[in-house]
């Protein structure tokens, strides 16, 4: 036999290289583009290693797009996986293969069964402990080095810096074992496991040693949460503290990333300190605001000297004084902020942000869950409503995994003793109540609890709304069929979806769209929202109320525009702030036990409320004027 054929892949960005990175890595628009490079290069992997391929496999979000492409490779073009062998990287203790969280049951869901991969040569760790663990994991060695190596290992990457299960600590000679798992770890698959006590608390991984001795390593790091994790693998020192570090040690090994994942690599994050830069007005204003709150000075006072000793020289140097550079980026902010987000029908300016024609606009708000209208945009949705726009307000999902069993209980027991006169609707009712938290409930039976806990969402949004003043005829509740899954894993949209949406917008014929734009939302569903909204847009471009139509993004409680993204600041007084915040605890559901909040364990409230005053303190101290908070938004082309 051959000996297998290792590809160093050229991959865009192979030359690029700086003086902060210690990692080749690749950044890509986005998670798809960068998906289907990734298996054109495991599938050229493949068709190089005719007689054997050993792949190393990976489990989370992050591969689930690269086996979608491997998937479609296979159907459409003929790749075959007849000579591929597997090896898994890790599987939870004391789950059975057939478990719906278990790695074992992932890797079926998401590739084997597609494909025509030989059910011996597929090798996952066993999640059984057992007596025999250690000699198990000797063998899982045994079987890998039998196979001559794996010849293209594919990895994700944990908050705490894992890859594998090889948490912090972990030795770099280590090889595959039995691991404890990181708190951070366990907290972040608590939603995908109904809550933290459920969460096997052990694992078998690979080790370190394992991983690096594939001949091929490539690392996938997709959107905001990676981004401080994914830059401390590629520039800091290696350290235990960090496994994934390691990885520097490796001489074909590559991260790909999106946009969002990459950010806090100094090249993207501060490009000036790496080369010259190609001033654009974006990367001025975000060079300007850097270097305010490097100094710890207001816009208007910084010197030449701050320029010159903070890397910034070549900017300025460039045809315009400091001075000129200081005035244009302190307009440019005082411009963003107004209290009209409607626009101001008597001032037509063109600096202000929105148009002042027509003076009453067609507003329609998209909120991808019941609260995130009032979360991310409550003040600026109050000022709509107060000047006289038609605002409407769409929810795009009904939310219903996100209400607790005990709170519906609690429903359930109002309507039997409170409401419900039927004794057939009682008994009905007992029987939801009795049988709420046991997994023998059949499908149908969790339907129609679903359908409570919806309604229990639905009720809380009429009465924010109402708070705000708004009728009960401008909410519009789509329920969009592809969250309707009664788990984590949603479906992907279809055309149901976007026609649902195209529905309502040509109903109204907005002249704004609100929409989020916050794809940090640990489980995808803003994203999934946004893009839904984007192909019905995308579809409608030709109507004549288009022409007039304004998209503005905001985001929600799990971050905030960069400042010099923001073309759009809603200050709020302190009244106002008060106003948000009770619209927002109208959604008791959600209040003190929220269930998939993501690692930010502030109450929703809290996040929305400290944010806007966080924007408001940076504005300020940029030389702004200082408002008790500011709501921001990003237009966005259609």
């Amino acid at each position: 036999m051959s000996s297998p054929i290792s590809i160093t892949y050229q991959v865009p960005g192979a030359t690029e290289v700086t003086r902060f990175e210690k990692i080749h890595n690749v950044c890509f628009e986005n998670s798809l583009i960068a998906s289907k490079m990734v298996a054109k290069e495991i599938a050229d992997t493949i068709q190089s290693n005719p007689q054997k391929c050993v792949l190393g496999l990976a489990t989370g979000s992050s591969p689930i797009q690269v086996y979608e492409e491997l998937i479609r490779l296979h159907r459409n073009e003929g790749l075959s996986f007849k000579n591929v062998v597997s090896f898994n990287l890790d599987e939870y203790i004391g789950l059975p293969p057939n478990h719906p969280n278990s790695y074992n049951y992932f890797m079926n869901f998401h590739l084997f069964k597609h494909i025509d991969i030989q059910q011996k040569n597929i090798f996952i760790p066993s999640g059984k402990l057992s007596n025999t663990l250690e000699k198990d994991c000797l063998a899982y060695e045994k079987e890998i080095k039998d196979h001559g190596g794996i010849d293209f290992q594919l990895l994700g990457i944990g908050r705490t810096g894992h890859i594998g299960f090889n948490e912090p600590g972990s030795h770099v000679n280590s090889q595959t074992r039995l691991i404890h798992l990181d708190p951070i770890t366990l907290e972040d698959a608590a939603n995908d496991f109904n809550g933290l006590n459920h969460v096997p608390k052990k694992a078998i991984t690979m080790g370190i040693q394992t991983i690096l001795n594939a001949r091929r390593i490539i690392l996938l790091g997709w959107g905001d949460k990676k981004a401080s994790i994914i830059a401390q693998t590629i520039e800091d020192s290696i350290s235990d503290k960090y496994p994934a570090s390691y990885l520097q040690k490796h001489q074909n090994c590559t991260i790909i990333m999106d946009e969002e994942a990459s950010k806090e690599l100094t090249k993207y994050r501060t490009p000036w300190l790496v080369q010259q830069c190609a001033w654009d007005n974006l990367l001025k204003k975000k060079a300007i605001i850097w270097l305010s709150e490097q100094v710890n000075k207001p816009i208007l006072q910084l010197t030449t000297r701050d320029y010159n000793e903070n890397g910034l020289s070549d900017l300025g140097n460039t045809k315009e004084s400091v001075y000129d550079l200081n005035i244009w980026m302190f307009n440019q902010l005082q411009s963003t902020i107004t209290g009209w987000p409607g626009g101001k029908p008597t001032d037509d300016l063109k600096k202000r942000p929105e148009r002042a024609q027509p003076a009453e606009k067609k507003c329609l708000i998209f909120s991808p869950h019941p609260d995130d209208d009032v979360i991310s945009m409550g003040g600026t949705l109050s000022r709509l409503i107060d000047q006289k726009h038609d605002v409407h307000v769409a929810y795009q999902t009904s939310g219903n995994i996100a209400v607790s069993d005990d709170e519906a209980i609690k429903f359930i027991e109002v309507a039997q003793k409170a409401i419900c006169k039927s004794p057939e609707l009682k008994k009905q009712l007992t029987y939801f109540k009795n049988n709420i938290f046991s997994e023998k409930t059949n499908p149908v039976e969790k339907k129609r609890i679903r359908e409570i806990k919806g309604a229990i969402r639905r009720s809380e949004c009429y009465a924010a709304a109402r708070f705000l003043n708004l009728t009960d005829d401008q909410l519009h509740f789509l329920d969009l069929p592809f969250y309707e899954t009664g788990e984590i894993m949603k479906n992907k949209p279809t055309e149901v979806d976007i026609k649902i949406t195209m529905d309502l917008i040509m109903s109204i014929k907005p002249h704004q769209i609100f929409a989020a734009g916050d794809l940090a939302d640990p489980h995808g569903t803003h994203k999934t929202c946004l893009d839904i909204l984007l192909m019905a847009l995308k579809n409608l471009k030709d109507e004549p109320f288009m022409e007039n139509c304004w998209l503005w993004l905001y985001r929600g409680a799990w971050q905030e525009w960069p400042i010099e993204e923001i073309e759009m600041a809603i200050p709020l007084s302190p009244d106002q702030v008060i106003q948000k915040r009770n619209a927002i605890l109208f959604h008791q559901s959600q209040k003190d036990k929220v269930m998939f909040q993501g690692e930010d364990k502030r109450e929703f409230w809290v996040r929305a409320e400290q944010r806007n005053q966080k924007t408001a303190e940076k504005y300020n101290l940029l030389g702004l004027a200082e408002y008790k908070a500011i709501e921001a938004f990003k237009r966005h082309p259609i």
